[in-house]
């Protein structure tokens, strides 16, 4: 393992600093060459050039000041002779000093060879991560993070991974949950000590509550003032106990590559959330000459379970015996849907799906029903409601979800703990999705015969394509109809895309309106947070940006709390295309004060002209207050090659 500095650090020789009579008599400044900090000064007409970091407490002596002829470090006051940093009689700490030379064309100064780099725990850490293929890491670089955070630096000068540094820590842990839930790949997010770890704490509880992969990384104070009530100083296992499956402090002497190891092990495996903690000596420690980096070699295994033989010849009888058997896609089935799809065909069973598992079959199949429950459609109502027989794959049966406890149920799931979770179904069916979908085709292939239900499907759904249409039009004079929205964005949203959805009425009208070809959908779905898209978009087009087309829909209430997110967009150069639905209120809560019988009160927001804001955030801002401009904005915003938002006035009675 070679950290390979060898092109950063200066080589020895004299380095130009300043220009003659830059630096005024009895000033100092910073100067920076290459990766030297220098605290430069000028004093009774001699320049020194000190290091820059107090040997008290690491204070910037650049930013001191020249007093009664010794250089004061702001920090707390140590004095330094400016010229060649000796300190007063009776003290032994002092900066290093360099030579200094006055040419006729500057001042300049003497540096030594650089030192040949050291490998650190941080580097067999990272390395390790590499080897688990975390490509990914979204975070905020700061003082307690700073030594991980250069062997991160390293990592991606070499190719190994690219970092994403974000505006809110809250961004990067919803970043790295969505690149979890969209590939069931393993990203990280990485924080500084005290609050910028705790501000990742809503991201990471969305992911362990949708079940995605997500490594946290904490920086920590140093050890020795850790539990002394020390600036940042926050008991982060202890604040993490509940979101974290995996949680630990690295030390000194820990076999660093081995908790990385089981760090990645318990997010993959478990499909939850890892944490370390990383405290600020540790991160510098050089490596043991011992130490090798770790990867998934040897600890990973397939675990495909297959149900038993008893419980799938159950689970076929009935479904044989059933006139109008429907079935249920949850998120749990995101990567096997094919296996329960061509199952449906074999039975011509109509196939729903719940909210989060939006878009798992097409709404253009001709078995296809779209969304279950409070945000779905009337034609999976209909077959919910007409139905004899449930068969559920991956499906949590939330009180959200829609899955009428009353009907027979047949449940599928991997995770013996989600059979029956809210209530007892008829047959819990213990095996993953993919394995189970196939073992039922081939129980049925034989002598059961299905009454296909397809033009069953293709009535419900002009019923309903005829209602949507009737609602095109609808006009208030206050702003757009999300039927109109959506029904744009059905047409022109590119079918491979990835589209990321907030919550709120935006999200309500979203599963009902929208309708799906081949888009993946991503959304905050038992957490239900407010903010997720466009952060989730963010961690969407660093796992497939280069291969699908990425898009986020919001309303004003969720865009506003990660707003300076686009910036980090522009930076970075994210084609994303953001669809903002701004009602000057959040519109949700709105309905809920009204069905509650409450006055309506402070869900009104005082919003900027957000397309004007994209445009002064340096991405492209359109504004739509027409349903004639509806089209032609999409369209030049998913043209546009890097972040766009589209602005788009609604109303918040017609959703």
């Amino acid at each position: 393992m070679d950290p390979d500095n060898s092109k950063e650090a200066p080589t020895r020789g004299w380095h130009k600093i300043l220009e003659l009579g830059q630096l005024p008599e009895g000033r100092v400044r910073t100067v920076t060459v290459d990766r030297h900090s220098l605290a430069v000064s000028r004093y009774q007409g001699v320049y020194g050039a000190l290091d820059n970091r107090c040997p008290h407490q690491g204070g910037p002596l650049g930013e001191g000041s020249i007093e009664n002829g010794w250089l004061r470090c702001p920090w707390h006051g140590y004095d330094y002779n400016p010229t060649d940093g000796s300190p007063p009689e009776g003290f032994d700490d002092a900066p290093a000093c360099y030579p200094v030379q006055v040419r006729d064309d500057g001042v300049y100064v003497e540096l030594p060879a650089a030192q040949a780099p050291v490998p650190t725990v941080s580097d067999v850490m990272v390395e390790t991560l590499v080897r688990w293929g975390v490509r990914a890491v979204f975070g905020m670089v700061g003082h307690s993070n700073l030594g991980f955070a250069d062997a991160l630096r390293r990592a991606e000068q070499r190719g190994d991974l690219r970092y994403f540094g974000i505006r809110h820590e809250g961004a990067a842990s919803f970043a790295a949950a969505a690149y979890g839930k969209l590939t069931g790949e393993l990203a990280a997010c990485l924080a500084i000590a005290g609050p910028g770890s705790t501000n990742l704490m809503t991201g990471l509880y969305d992911a362990k509550m949708d079940r995605a992969p997500v490594l946290a990384l904490c920086g920590q104070v140093p050890s020795s003032v850790r539990g002394r009530g020390a600036f940042q100083d926050v008991d982060l296992q202890g604040a993490f106990a509940d979101v974290a499956a995996y949680n630990q402090t690295v030390s000194a002497r820990s076999d660093h590559a081995e908790l990385v190891n089981l760090a990645c092990k318990t997010a993959l495996v478990q499909r939850d959330v890892a944490l370390l903690v990383l405290p600020d000596e540790v991160q510098v420690q050089p490596a043991p000459d011992s130490a090798v980096p770790g990867g998934p070699t040897g600890r990973l295994v397939r675990s495909e379970i297959t149900p038993a033989a008893d419980l799938l010849d159950a689970a076929a009888a009935r479904i044989a015996a059933a006139a109008r058997p429907l079935l249920v896609l949850g998120a749990g089935a995101r990567f096997d849907v094919a296996e329960v799809v061509a199952l449906a065909e074999h039975m011509g069973a109509p196939v729903a799906t719940t909210f989060k598992a939006k878009g798992l079959i097409s709404d253009r199949h001709p078995l296809g029903c779209g969304v279950l429950g409070r945000s779905g459609t009337p034609i999976a109502s209909w077959f919910m409601n007409e139905s004899d027989l449930i068969v559920a794959f991956g499906a949590s049966f939330s009180n959200h979800t829609g899955i009428a406890a009353y009907k027979p149920i047949v449940q599928v799931d991997c995770d013996p703990m989600a059979l029956g979770r809210f209530h007892p179904v008829d047959l819990p069916v213990l095996g993953h999705v993919g394995a189970t979908a196939r073992a039922l085709a081939e129980r049925l292939a034989g002598g059961a015969s299905f009454v296909g239900h397809r033009e069953e499907v293709a009535e419900r759904w002009a019923i309903w394509r005829a209602e949507k249409a009737s609602r095109l039009a609808d006009d208030q004079g206050r702003g757009l109809n999300s039927a109109a929205v959506f029904d744009s964005l059905s047409r022109l949203c590119p079918s491979d895309a990835v589209i990321a959805v907030d919550v709120g009425n935006n999200a309500y009208s979203f599963g009902r309106y929208f309708e799906t070809r081949a888009q993946s959908v991503l959304m905050s779905g038992y957490l239900g947070s407010i903010g997720f898209s466009f952060p989730a978009a963010m961690g969407a087009w660093a796992a497939v940006g280069d291969r699908r087309p990425i898009v986020s829909v919001s309303g004003d209430g969720g865009f506003g709390q990660y707003a300076m997110e686009l910036t980090t967009a522009v930076k970075y150069k994210m084609d994303i295309t953001h669809l903002l639905l701004n009602n000057a209120q959040l519109g949700k809560i709105s309905k809920e004060q009204r069905a509650g019988r409450w006055d309506v009160w402070q869900t009104s927001l005082h919003n900027p002209d957000f397309a004007a804001y994209a445009e002064l955030c340096g991405a492209r801002g359109l504004r739509v207050d027409a349903t004639d401009r509806l089209d032609d904005s999409i369209r030049t915003a998913l043209a546009h090659p890097g972040p766009a938002l589209v602005e788009i006035i609604c109303d918040s009675d017609l959703v």
